[in-house]
């Protein structure tokens, strides 16, 4: 299983905080059946995590697996949040697509509401070549009040990642709820832990896949495993025709 999103470099943002808290992550994804997992801190106003510095970092991981001889591979990434000059610190060299070596790139919005500039900048990557994934959806503010949103994005061409917590209901019912509505209506095209330890944001991945394989039939779990595979190895990843979610579905819940 690979884990496309994680905060697993020690040190850098809200994440794993030393080489301690790093090892004590990488056990548990190991116990959770993840073998690949992209390291993708925050780059956003209050973590300023650029390429050189998510690169070096990498390298401490990849000696802290070396050490342990766990059977575990990491690669960079970075979770980005929409700003107005994303462009050109991309030309820059400053951001990091998925393993460093993918046309494809985690996108983040704050978490109340859209951006208002945010197909414009979708619009933007692709025409550069990067295949935008927008991260956790399931948990904007302005998202959930106004699902069409997400449909606006999916058609344009944008993927979507939702978290292993948001389904098993860690983040509480009414997100977990909104999360089968997203898979439902085709709306998302992955699913990773987006974990920060293993306590309070922990990796939750092999309890999502079971409910999901459980809700939904084991070829929806194993679509979502096979798409994350495709990033990696930077193949195109071919979704599903999408539907929108009525506003009336979700109306008893938010």
């Amino acid at each position: 299983m690979i884990d496309l999103h994680c905060h697993i470099l020690p040190g850098i943002d809200d994440g794993a905080k030393t080489h301690e808290d790093t090892l004590i992550m990488l056990r548990s994804a190991i116990e959770e059946g993840i073998t690949v997992i992209t390291a993708t801190p925050h780059h956003n106003p209050e973590y300023n995590n650029e390429r050189d510095g998510i690169l070096e970092k990498v390298k401490e991981v990849e000696k802290i697996i070396a050490e342990h001889h766990l059977p575990i591979k990491i690669l960079p990434g970075q979770e980005v949040r929409a700003y107005g000059e994303l462009i050109e610190d991309y030309e820059d060299g400053k951001l990091v697509t998925s393993a460093d070596s993918t046309d494809y790139m985690l996108i983040e919005f704050p978490s109340d509401h859209v951006p208002g500039y945010a197909s414009k900048l979708f619009y933007e990557l692709q025409l550069k070549g990067i295949q935008p994934i927008l991260v956790h959806p399931e948990r904007n503010g302005e998202i959930i009040k106004n699902p069409e949103k997400l449909y606006d994005f999916v058609t344009q061409g944008v993927l979507t990642q939702i978290t292993g917590a948001s389904i098993t209901g860690h983040f509480g019912k009414k997100i977990q709820q909104f999360s089968f509505q997203i898979i439902e209506h085709e709306l998302t095209h992955f699913i990773a832990s987006d974990a920060h330890n293993v306590t309070s944001r922990a990796f939750k991945m092999k309890e999502a896949f079971t409910i999901v394989e459980k809700k939904y039939g084991k070829s929806v779990a194993e679509k979502f495993k096979n798409n994350a595979e495709q990033v990696i190895i930077n193949e195109i990843v071919y979704p599903t025709e999408a539907t929108p979610i009525k506003k009336r579905k979700i109306l008893g819940l938010f």
